[in-house]
């Protein structure tokens, strides 16, 4: 499996530490393995992160499996609203 979250531990904003905390708790409690990638120790992971998002000012956290984008916070939110983690995921 592939999940991979790019976050940051050098934020000065609560709400993107708060929905990373959130993303990674939920992660968790549904036994879902993910590789944490943090941004913030290059400028080079930020671009490739924004690169495979297709967008240039995309912030953390967002994930993706393996290479395929599968949404930020604001989509893995509603997928877990619907319950339909497995295929924003793309593991179903």
């Amino acid at each position: 499996m592939g999940i991979k979250l790019y976050y940051t531990t050098v934020t000065a904003s609560r709400t993107v530490k708060s929905q990373q905390a959130e993303v990674m708790r939920i992660l968790e409690s549904k036994s879902i393995q993910y590789e944490l990638i943090d941004i913030s120790v290059g400028g080079e992971l930020r671009d490739e992160m924004r690169s495979k998002a297709g967008n240039p000012s995309a912030v953390p956290p967002q994930l993706f499996n393996e290479d395929q984008y599968c949404g930020d916070y604001e989509m893995f939110s509603d997928a877990v609203e619907d319950d339909t983690m497995d295929q924003f995921l793309k593991m179903a």
